[in-house]
């Protein structure tokens, strides 16, 4: 099945697909915001940020808040494209099982 195949597999879990898609929405965030929006650890969401990081799907930049230091992420282009593709690939494999999601 294509949909299946089009999925990506950095995508799958759910902080990191979660967080593309809140900065896919909102644009740049802080790891705090992040953090509360996903309801995750400190730990799990920096090791899952540090793999989307690494593939270069996230961008972060360091900064001063009310002198505490902050840090912010981005999609990058090829995260931005990466979860496009993704998406669309969900969105195959749920019209091919027939689900209507108006049921909901």
């Amino acid at each position: 099945m294509k949909a299946l195949t089009g999925l990506d597999p950095l995508l799958e879990h759910r902080l990191r697909l979660g967080a593309c898609v809140l900065l896919a929405k909102d644009g740049e965030l802080t790891f705090a915001r992040l953090k509360a929006q996903l309801q995750a650890t400190d730990g799990n969401l920096g090791a899952q940020l540090r793999k989307l990081e690494e593939q270069d799907y996230l961008t972060s930049r360091k900064d001063f808040v009310e002198r505490k230091p902050t840090t912010w992420y981005r999609l990058s282009d090829t995260g931005r494209s990466a979860l496009e593709a993704h998406m669309a690939s969900l969105r195959s494999l749920i019209d091919a099982a027939g689900i209507d999601q108006a049921e909901g």
